[in-house]
């Protein structure tokens, strides 16, 4: 009797545990949809019910004045989704489900590595040549984060100083600043990175550091200076302290290290940091990156070195990208989870950055539309707020379809640029699959299709443009391998290489190389 009660007990306990982890989840989605609401909505400069009416011409210069810092996004104290869905049993399972196919995956390297060699070989020549001349990588870095500290927040200073001074010609000072930013913008971050890169020929995944790493600090040195130019102009005309509005380089500093892209002077900050919940992620990140590792040893290599280089085999083509489904996806979902959630958390954690919503429930997605705003919600913001938001303020709220597709054109140049710069040939894939297909899926799958039947739509694109992407990619990379130009042309540089490499390689002969 005893013990049915204490069974009992305990299943309403968990019954009681459940409902409130569901209860918190939807108070936390609604807080965040009112948040964004309320975002989007014009703060009016007094309150509504002591202001007066306005005549046409305040409206329409209170309606496009340029946004300054804090009517922007919000920043809330809130966990990442998937440190909520882990507490729940089901879900922890499907982590679970991923560990041991890792497992399989280096048992069966094992297994196949004993019978062809007759012993256990336990190498890691791909990472090895990927991460390849890592202190470069290092010296690199800390250049240019050393230059990101210095050079945007003391030009800043100096534009801001002669604004409070009075000087007698500000917009020639302004003018010089802006000269200035742009060239280090374009030569300091832009170019000397990438010479660095190609000329040393560096290795993919240390091209990617650093192209990485270029990317996002020239966004953070962006967000800076567009979050605080408008405050300055405001407060200089009322002759304000400029210590009141200047960022002290502490600010700055935190910033470029905060995981988000938008510039504040204040975060939401945690009040302790949970140092075994920085060594778990960073083992995570650890532990996907040996899991990438498996997946192209295992399905992509040992299919590409060995694939008849022919983009006119319409059958060989459409094996690859279905063969190439699984690598991809699994590449997917191993970059979300390891960058988006483990990587970027743990540097939340370290700093005790409160705000951890660097993605939504992408995967519940019914429409592109709503997986290009959840997949990613740090650049996301930084694309919404300074190039579709920006746009529109300079166009009078008009041209948002331009707005669209000026947004949908920088993400995929930037895209397209990391990968000729990292895999060093020109491939415009990426480029392709988003100017063309994800245009033209934000327009068909919208934000108006629900249902289970649009999810899996939406899943299905997303599997197959994987496919693609792994495919082409691939056969590039073999082919600039297989088949190198003698004497290269402009326009043999641009020409993908797979396209007139016709060679068939032998697995066998090929077994030293990737």
């Amino acid at each position: 009797m005893i013990s049915k009660k204490l069974q009992l007990k305990r299943k309403a306990e968990y019954l009681k545990s459940d409902l409130m982890r569901q209860f918190d989840s939807q108070v936390n989605e609604f807080i965040d949809s009112l948040i964004e609401e309320s975002a989007c909505l014009e703060p009016a400069p007094i309150p509504a019910v002591f202001s007066p009416p306005l005549s046409d011409k305040e409206r329409s210069k209170f309606k496009h004045r340029r946004p300054s810092q804090g009517q922007g996004k919000q920043f809330v104290s809130r966990r990442s989704l998937l440190d909520e869905l882990f507490q729940v049993n089901h879900i922890r399972t499907i982590y679970h489900m991923f560990i041991a196919l890792l497992i399989l995956f280096i048992l069966s390297t094992l297994v196949v590595d004993f019978i062809d060699e007759g012993r256990l070989v336990l190498d890691f020549d791909l990472l090895v040549y990927a991460f390849g001349q890592f202190p470069l990588v290092v010296c690199t870095w800390i250049c240019m984060f050393l230059s990101a500290l210095l050079v945007p927040y003391t030009l800043f200073q100096l534009w801001a100083q002669s604004q409070f001074n009075s000087s007698s010609h500000p917009k020639l000072w302004s003018l010089l600043f802006v000269s200035a930013f742009v060239l280090y913008q374009g030569l300091g971050l832009g170019f000397l990175p990438t010479y660095v890169v190609v000329s040393n020929n560096l290795p993919p995944a240390s091209c990617f550091v650093i192209i990485l790493e270029q990317v996002r600090l020239m966004m953070k040195a962006h967000s800076y200076v567009r979050e605080n130019v408008p405050r300055v102009l405001s407060w200089a005309k009322d002759k304000a302290s400029p210590s009141l509005v200047i960022p002290q380089v502490s600010q700055y500093l935190y910033f470029l290290f905060a995981p988000t892209l938008i510039y504040r002077d204040k975060y939401p900050r945690n009040p302790v940091i949970r140092w075994g919940y920085v060594a778990t992620k960073l083992m995570q990140v650890l532990g996907c990156l040996f899991y990438a590792y498996y997946v192209f040893v295992r399905l992509c290599i040992p299919q590409f070195r060995s694939i008849r280089l022919q983009l006119c085999d319409l059958r060989a083509m459409v094996l690859c990208v279905f063969n190439s489904i699984l690598p991809g996806v699994l590449v997917l979902f191993l970059a979300f989870f390891a960058f988006l959630h483990c990587w970027l958390n743990a540097f939340a954690e370290m700093l005790r950055f409160a705000d951890r919503m660097f993605y939504k429930d992408w995967w519940n997605s019914t429409s592109f539309a709503n997986y290009y705003r959840t997949w990613n919600v740090v650049v996301h913001d930084w694309l919404f707020y300074y190039v579709y938001q920006d746009f529109l303020w300079m166009s009078r709220q008009r041209f948002r379809a331009a707005a669209m597709l000026l947004v949908f054109t920088v993400s995929a140049v930037v895209h397209e640029y990391i990968l000729a710069v990292c895999f060093g040939f020109f491939y415009p894939v990426l480029f392709c699959l988003f100017m063309c297909f994800g245009m033209m899926f934000n327009f068909i799958l919208h934000d108006q299709r629900k249902g289970p039947i649009w999810n899996i739509i939406m899943w299905t694109s997303l599997f197959l443009g994987q496919g693609v992407i792994i495919c082409l990619y691939s056969q590039e990379w073999y082919a600039q391998s297989y088949c190198p130009l003698k004497e290269p042309s402009f326009v043999e540089l641009l020409k993908p290489r797979s396209w007139s490499c016709h060679r068939h390689r032998d697995p066998v002969a090929d077994s030293d190389g990737l």
